[in-house]
């Protein structure tokens, strides 16, 4: 049974640098004359062309000769090496004038200036921007350009880190960009931020105590390189609105798909090995059903049998109604739009649902 809000991604996200260079990354910036920043910025054309090759999400820094703000954003977000380098790697980078008097061609249509005029927009940009034209804005173009996020206004670092990741994880499939955004935050600049304490175990421990108390199984699947996940693992498991519930009907088992440890599991050994050119423990691949993404989240009940794979981040506020439909064997007799449907329509109390 699929969960129909839930969408597969890629079976592998993009690695990135390792652990949080590319997320806190060296306060540097380009001291030489560059105009361009750091960043290797292409043409429209240019980038359409790339990803027809190799599909990447583009960014494109829509600006304009005279805006201040433009120009500040290259000499410090886009001249930062991390962040620079981040971007040259994982998209396909376009600076676009949008009052450029050349005819653009984007996706089989062809855009012209407006006007010959000088400070008019160019079609193309009113297509981006809309009514609001309004410099710098940032478009990010994701998933073979169906996706797209645009953001308007100067983007320091710290702004402009979760959208990066929010962009290439695939995070935007099941998540809106501001919860994302939020709890990012969260995760690595919020020293207030109020956490539960929860208890998790290792493969081989919850095995064991699942001989002596069977209880449903979660299994966060996660790696190192993966920012979403440190997000989800910093933030969503020990969020107070679902932590005491997870204690109480499953045992979290938080494991790296990197893990050199060699695992039993229904007496078969899996172990790390190459797949697909990268090493992975098998296991990752077993419990997810062999459609892993990163993160992913696997349901097994209490014979250890795999209900249900949760692919891509997931946000509290998602997680805790998949949860309880698991949790309360709700699955066993309602399809999961019925009890979706019966949950969102729960009046609520103080702004939360009411209890269960």
């Amino acid at each position: 049974m699929r969960i129909k809000l839930l969408l597969l991604v890629t079976v592998f996200s993009i690695k990135i640098q390792a652990q949080r260079e590319v997320l806190a990354p060296p306060a540097e910036t380009n001291t030489g004359q560059n105009e361009d920043g750091l960043v290797k910025w292409l043409t429209l054309k240019e980038a359409q062309e790339k990803s027809k090759i190799q599909p990447k999400p583009l960014l494109v820094d829509i600006y304009t000769d005279w805006c201040g703000w433009c120009k500040h954003m290259m000499k410090t977000t886009y001249s930062n090496q991390g962040l620079a380098g981040y971007i040259n790697t994982y998209f396909y980078p376009v600076k676009f004038n949008a009052e450029t008097k050349d005819t653009i061609e984007y996706l089989g249509k062809k855009y012209s200036p407006t006007s010959k005029a000088p400070k008019t927009p160019h079609e193309l940009a009113i297509k981006f921007l809309g009514n609001s034209l309004s410099y710098p804005s940032t478009l990010f173009i994701a998933n073979n350009f169906e996706y797209n996020l645009l953001t308007q206004g100067y983007l320091d670092d710290k702004k402009i880190e979760p959208i990066l990741v929010f962009t290439i994880e695939n995070v935007f499939r099941n998540t809106q960009y501001d919860d994302f955004s939020e709890r990012f935050t969260k995760a690595f600049y919020d020293t207030a931020f109020v956490k539960k304490k929860i208890k998790t175990y290792t493969v081989n421990e919850a095995l064991i105590l699942q001989k002596k108390k069977p209880k449903k199984l979660l299994v966060n699947v996660y790696t190192n390189f993966c920012n979403s996940c440190k997000v989800m693992n910093a933030t969503t498991f020990v969020d107070t609105s679902i932590a005491s519930y997870i204690d109480k009907n499953f045992y979290l088992v938080n494991f790296d798909a990197e893990s050199g440890d060699t695992v039993v599991f229904k007496n078969e050994k899996c172990f790390k090995q190459l797949i697909n050119g990268y090493p992975m423990n098998t296991f990752a691949m077993k419990i997810t059903n062999n459609r892993l993404s990163l993160p992913s989240i696997a349901v097994l009940d209490e014979q250890l049998n795999i209900i249900e794979v949760l692919n891509s981040y997931q946000h509290p506020k998602n997680l805790k109604p998949v949860l309880i439909y698991f949790g309360s064997n709700q699955y066993k007799t309602k399809k999961w739009p019925e009890f979706i449907g019966a949950y969102n329509s729960k009046p609520v109390q103080n702004g939360k649902a009411k209890p269960k």
